[in-house]
């Protein structure tokens, strides 16, 4: 398998909980569907799985339906620390406050770059 987790995370905000994944990936297509198997079990309650990947010259990211454009976001992460063959899957169990726009973009930046910097900090 191609997929490797390298680091794991989780944010809380006004009841919400970010569960930050960063995934070593080799193949755009497949290991995406694979990882959003692996968080569709291991987050049935999560109400979105939003990503971004970058392999080569080859870049994805999703919004899952959240609002904020997280996808866009967590690939401006991915941009910002040079994260070639690298995929950030968010998953997101909704608390019953609403973050609106500004707040899910921030709450989703916050987890993807607190666990970036983990994962940078002890490799």
């Amino acid at each position: 398998m191609t997929i490797k987790e390298v680091c794991a995370g989780k944010l809380v905000d006004r009841k919400s909980k970010f569960y930050a994944h960063l995934y070593q990936i080799e193949n755009l297509t497949d290991d995406i569907q694979e990882i959003q198997k692996i968080h569709n079990k291991k987050y049935k309650k999560a109400a979105h799985h939003c990503y971004a990947a970058i392999v080569g010259n080859d870049e994805d990211s999703r919004n899952d339906g959240e609002v904020g454009s997280p996808g866009r976001v967590l690939l401006e992460l991915l941009q910002e620390y040079n994260l070639d063959g690298y995929m950030i899957m968010i998953s997101r169990k909704f608390g019953g406050i609403k973050l609106g726009q500004g707040g899910v973009a921030r709450a989703f930046r916050n987890s993807g770059r607190g666990v970036i910097k983990t994962y940078i900090e002890n490799s």
